[in-house]
This record gives structure tokens, sequence and C-alpha cells, in this order.
């Protein structure tokens, strides 16, 4: 049996704060008339050429997603709808999530907006924008 130090990882940590933040401020200020918004778990990554962003949506239907890009962010929205049947049942337990889905992705790098692409399959939106040709260096001529 070995005893000593514990592993430290500074991004499990970080992960840990954030759901505890999260949660703080769902319970301060709820969305609107109480209703609860998810916000989906997201990847980001960049390529030599374009951003890269896969949100989960499991079932969500493609109509009732929308994706913009504004202020160098994505806003992606999105709504699960409930099912329901008329037949009367006896529920045991509920911890699906019906509602609004929100959330919003600040982009690391300038993007070109108009030439986004997004696809949606087995419940993951990726959303894939062309970064902006920005030059970082410039010769300067002295007078």
């Amino acid at each position: 049996m070995r005893r000593g130090l514990a592993v430290w990882s500074p991004f499990a940590e970080l992960d840990r704060i954030r759901r505890e933040f999260d949660k703080l401020l769902e319970e301060m200020v709820p969305a609107g008339n109480g209703e609860k918004i998810l916000a989906p778990p997201v990847d980001i990554y960049e390529t030599d050429g374009e951003v890269v962003i896969k949100a989960e949506l499991p079932g969500v239907k493609k109509e009732d997603i929308d994706v913009t890009i504004k202020e160098n962010a994505v806003h992606i929205k999105a709504e699960r709808k409930e099912e329901r049947e008329e037949k009367t049942e006896n529920v045991h337990r509920v911890e699906r999530f019906y509602g609004r889905i929100e959330r919003v992705v600040p982009l690391p790098v300038d993007v070109k907006a108009e030439k986004a692409k997004a696809e949606y399959k087995d419940g993951v939106l990726e959303v894939r924008i062309p970064k902006e040709k920005v030059s970082k260096e410039a010769k300067v001529k002295i007078a």
C-alpha cells in the first residue's frame, strides 16, 4: 500500500470550481421566470486555418438549434422538447433535462463569421469557422 503525496491536477480543480460557481449562479440568478437553462459541454480547438467548436446536444432536433456568431463569440441556442404520451404511467424518476439550452463560447482568434459552417450529427453540433488572416509581423521602413 502506497501512502504519501497525492497527485494534484490543476485542470480538474478548475473544472470543480467552475461547476460550483455555475451552481451558485443558478441558485442566485434563475433564468427569467425561474426556468432553468442548460449550458452544454463543448470542445474548442484550433487548426492552422479554422476554429472548431463541438457541442453536445443529445435529443435536440436540428431545426431547434440556432447558431449565431457576433462580437467574436459563438452563441448556441437550442431547445429539447419533452416527449409526452397520453397514457397514464407510474413515473418513478425523471432525470433527463428538457427546456432551453444556451452557451456563449468566446473565440480565441479573429474569424470570418460569414464563412462559418455547422453540422449536426449523432447529438453533436460541430461549428467550423475560418480564421481571419492577421499579420502579426510587419516590416517597418525607417525614414
